[in-house]
Order: structure tokens, then C-alpha cells, then sequence
């Protein structure tokens, strides 16, 4: 998928900081972000919260035919990752193999190469996770 270099720069924010959001008033956290909380509604009062990228495998699966654009990196693991602040994300399982891990495994969020676009087009950059140390 090529994106042009402004919607790049535009997206530089939440590509290098893994943003969500918090609700103040019901004290959930939700990535990716969202307007308006789910359980209070109008009342909730939303604000932009960083997460800190660590948490623990809720479910993990490995994938052996890819979408375009990741032919290259097969066989990789995708992985529900329960973050420590409560809410779940997905994302790709850098530096194991499937057999090398286990539902409950804490992991780290780490900053990688997501793809490019062509040999002269812009690297995307973003968050991976990987075991903890």
C-alpha cells in the first residue's frame, strides 16, 4: 500500500509513540484511540494516554501465508498482546519463534521496520513486541 509523504509526516505521532486514550471518569484505557467512551458515553472525558508497550500474550498464532506487502517476512507470529494497562492490541512477535512462546509471556513494545513502499519510497516505522528480558 503506498502513502504519500505528507500522510507520513502526518502520521509521525502515532507511529512513534504507541497513543491511545483514557477515560477519566470510568478510568478505561482504549487503544487505538477513540472520541467518545464506550461505557460512559457523553460523560466520559477523554484524553490522549501513551501506553507503556509492556504486557503479557493473551493469544498468539503464526502466519504462513501473508497479506501483500509482508510475503518476505513469513513465517512471523501476530499476537494479542494484553497490555499492563488493561486493554489488548495486535501485533507482530519480533526476535522468537512459535514454539518459543506461551500464552502469559510478558513482552515489550519495540520500535521496527514495518514495511516500504518501494526501493526509493519511504520505510513505515512502528511498534512490534517482542519477549521480555
Amino acid at each position: 500500500m503506498k502513502e504519500s509523504i505528507s500522510l507520513t509526516w502526518r502520521r509521525i505521532p502515532e507511529r512513534y509513540k504507541m497513543l491511545g486514550s483514557h477515560c477519566t471518569t470510568c478510568d478505561a484505557h482504549y487503544f487505538p484511540p477513540r472520541m467518545v467512551c464506550p461505557a460512559c458515553r457523553r460523560k466520559g472525558k477523554i484524553e490522549q494516554f501513551e501506553f507503556s508497550g509492556n504486557g503479557k500474550i493473551y493469544s498468539f498464532t503464526e502466519i504462513h501465508a501473508a497479506p501483500s506487502g509482508f510475503e518476505n517476512q513469513v513465517p512471523y507470529v501476530m499476537a494479542i498482546v494484553e497490555l499492563d494497562e488493561g486493554t489488548r492490541c495486535t501485533g507482530q512477535i519480533v526476535d522468537a519463534c512459535c514454539k518459543d512462546l506461551k500464552i502469559g509471556d510478558p513482552v515489550e513494545g519495540t520500535f521496527r521496520k514495518i514495511l516500504s513502499d518501494d526501493p526509493e519510497g519511504p520505510i513505515h516505522y512502528g511498534f512490534k513486541f517482542r519477549l521480555k528480558k
